[in-house]
């Protein structure tokens, strides 16, 4: 079926009516991501899993339910100019939906850095594009946005079949991960990095491990709808980008701009879920009065006030919510809440900058927690702990933190997904292995 092209952005919204098991939107919104994967190479997923959360009351909420498909533009930053006033020009000059995502390497541009591990993923460290669609799945309502004709697209969804999809990587061989480091190799290394605590070269450190899969194929949705089954976050994301993808649960918004309002919610401190609801509970208070956990996000808590104060008008910044405890499918998160009122006249993507990389990812001080994070890691994070995303036409936007998240590259079929934690002066090294095993539990278990 043939698309008439617009010459501007075409919106069309539908009603939809609760028929059958299956709640209507979801299997829209299923139908959707089959037909995008079929005809395009770009293809971005973002979801709130807002039915499988009803009772997750995190300020601000969480994504849109948006896929956003095809290409109408792709963003050039190869040349060495400023990716940010790249990406603020272009909005600028064509305000329109942008889809994309920032890599963790992008730092290397932002302060004086490098990172000596090799680019084995192969991803751009940044990259973004005008979607030839955008469509936003509400309770009861379906909106195109598009650059061609919205009915075409709506009866090309429609008409969709779905089959069931195997989550299994290739049944002709079987992989178990493998991981960077071991075990002892991970103690000794946060030993070192409580040393350098005690030494006052950083007060916190965020240390991550990798775990990969080679010569592996793996059908990306069907992973991605097993992983959301397990593990519904409130910043899910599905990325297509050529051979590349990215399947998330994150469960952390890395920056958020509604109006002149930009809203930042870092997530320190993990415990995991109880068996029972007595348990569950007690477990949920001993995060709450956990001394080391507090801290932990108190620290993180004045980094992201202080990357916010360098974007916001004087005296705006404040801690909305400080140590909230919000419940997850697999465990209890600590997560706070800042914001602040953007500059006047300040390009927002400054404030993008001001905040990246996100510090519950780094530690502080942030430059030297990364050039440590550099020396310490066995690998490039790449896209982890980057941030995916998207801006619209007025110019607001969201961003997740690309964490519980698999990378999948299609072309040489690799697979990898990496765990971490804060590190501070009373970390014990056992515990913080535990945690890292209890944060990939959900990814081992569907692959």
């Amino acid at each position: 079926m043939g698309l008439t092209a617009c010459t501007i952005r075409q919106t069309q919204t539908i009603q939809i009516e609760s028929t059958g098991f299956l709640q209507p939107v979801d299997l829209w919104q299923k139908k959707a991501i089959t037909w995008a994967l079929s005809q395009f190479d770009h293809v971005a997923f973002f979801n709130s899993n807002r039915s499988q959360l009803p009772d997750f009351a995190l300020p601000y909420g969480g994504f849109p339910n948006r896929l956003a498909v095809g290409v109408h533009k792709v963003l050039d930053f190869s040349a060495q100019d400023d990716p940010f006033v790249t990406l603020f020009q272009h909005q600028q000059q064509h305000p329109d939906f942008l889809v994309g995502y920032l890599g963790y390497d992008l730092k290397n541009r932002i302060e004086h850095l490098v990172s000596r591990h090799p680019d084995v993923s192969g991803a751009p460290e940044i990259y973004f594009f005008q979607p030839l669609h955008v469509i936003d799945f509400e309770a009861a309502t379906i909106t195109v946005h598009s650059w061609d004709d919205p009915d075409a697209v709506l009866n090309a969804i429609q008409s969709v079949e779905l089959l069931s999809r195997t989550n299994s990587s290739d049944r002709k061989k079987k992989h178990a991960f493998k991981n960077r480091v071991t075990p002892d190799e991970y103690r000794q290394t946060v030993r070192r990095i409580k040393q350098d605590i005690v030494d006052g070269t950083v007060y916190e450190l965020n240390y991550c491990m990798e775990f990969f899969l080679e010569n592996t194929v793996i059908d990306p949705l069907a992973v991605y709808y097993a992983l959301t089954e397990r593990s519904p976050m409130p910043f899910s994301h599905f990325q297509r980008i050529g051979n590349h993808y990215v399947i998330g649960a994150s469960p952390e918004r890395f920056l958020k701009k509604e109006g002149n309002r930009i809203i930042s919610q870092p997530i320190k401190g993990t415990i995991r879920r109880g068996k029972t609801a007595e348990e569950d509970q007690r477990l949920q208070q001993q995060l709450r009065n956990s001394e080391k956990e507090q801290a932990e996000n108190l620290m993180i808590v004045d980094l992201v006030r202080n990357d916010l104060a360098r974007s916001a008008e004087t005296g705006t910044v404040q801690v909305e919510e400080l140590f909230g405890i919000y419940p997850f499918r697999q465990l209890h998160q600590m997560v706070s809440t800042v914001s602040a009122t953007l500059q006047t006249g300040l390009p927002f993507t400054e404030a993008i900058r001001n905040a990246f990389p996100m510090g519950s990812m780094t530690g502080a001080p942030k430059a030297r927690a990364m050039e440590l994070i550099d020396q310490y890691e066995a690998s490039r994070r790449g896209q982890y702990s980057g941030a995916a995303g998207f801006f619209t036409p007025e110019g607001d936007f969201d961003f997740n933190v690309m964490i519980r998240s698999i990378f999948y590259n299609h072309e040489n079929r690799s697979v990898s997904f990496s765990v971490g934690s804060a590190i501070t002066y009373d970390a014990d090294p056992e515990e913080e292995y535990e945690e890292c095993l209890l944060k990939a539990n959900a990814i081992l278990s569907i692959l």
